[in-house]
């Protein structure tokens, strides 16, 4: 056999090899996602993850908590809270959640705890209740009534109240946090910078929302994950940890001040997915 028969030859047989090669790794590409698409079949899809922010805060405080939902594929909405009125907020909520098909998991953080238990009563696609650093109120149980069961809170020293026309033309009184106790009041373990817009955006809740009873709390009927943020200054640790206790709920820990979805925005992330995989 001549030289230029052999190097024939020898690049014949490459390209088949590569040939074959380029076969098997289509072959490949083609098994592995049908397998994962028969995979997410059997678990169904994920529930949708309501986020309901609390006082002096907005639905940016969940920006952190979103990215890593969505990362993990979980549809999310994050709601306005109006923090006007604790039974108008819950029904506000309640009109949200009627637009969502499918099972739901509630998660509220501080004040938005309150609301969730509220709203969420009777509703069958809500699976599962989180509060972060919440209030899981008693029926007639207020906010105010909550922070200062137990000592350690330092928000009534902090607050500046702004009267207000209500929206039925009745006075009003709207609470917000001093800006220059902000930062060590709310989120004292978010940096500065951070912080420095926070003070600026934070939305201010009623007077009379804080004040408000609540109604027959959903974390009666429905599975409820408490995340404890053990170095709050607006709801004691001691106070979430007893409304944890007394609504059966599954706890956690993390040391964090009040903005505990900005700080900790992974250990939330954690609580609600554990919530979650309860529910698929």
């Amino acid at each position: 056999m001549n030289r230029t028969s052999r190097i024939s030859r020898a690049r014949t047989t490459m390209t088949v090899l590569a040939g074959a090669g380029v076969a098997a790794g289509l072959l490949a590409t083609t098994i592995a996602p049908a397998s994962a698409d028969k995979d997410t079949t059997d678990r169904g899809p994920k529930p949708t993850v309501v986020l309901v922010h609390g006082a002096f805060a907005d639905s940016t405080s969940w920006n952190g908590v979103i990215d890593k939902l969505r990362h993990d594929g979980y549809p999310v909405v994050a709601v306005a809270n109006p923090l006007r009125s604790l039974s108008g907020d819950s029904a506000y909520l309640k009109d949200v959640l009627a637009g969502i098909d499918g099972p739901v998991v509630l998660a509220g953080h501080s004040y938005g705890g309150s609301v969730i238990s509220n709203a969420a009563t009777g509703n069958k696609n809500v699976k599962a209740l989180v509060y972060l650093a919440a209030f899981l109120p008693e029926k007639g149980e207020s906010a105010g009534d909550l922070s200062g069961r137990f000592p350690g809170s330092t928000l009534a020293q902090a607050l500046r109240p702004v009267p207000v026309t209500n929206a039925d033309g009745s006075p009003g009184t709207d609470l917000y946090i001093q800006s220059d106790k902000f930062r060590q009041q709310f989120a004292a373990d978010v940096p500065r910078n951070k912080t420095d817009l926070m003070t600026v955006t934070q939305r201010p809740v009623t007077e009379a929302a804080l004040g408000e009873g609540a109604a027959e709390p959903a974390w009666k009927t429905i599975p409820s994950w408490v995340l404890v943020a053990t170095q709050d200054r607006n709801i004691p640790a001691a106070a979430q940890e007893w409304m944890a206790r007394r609504a059966g709920a599954h706890t956690t820990e993390v040391r964090s001040s009040h903005a505990v979805s900005v700080s900790q925005p992974g250990k939330v992330t954690g609580v609600i997915e554990d919530a979650a995989r309860s529910v698929r």
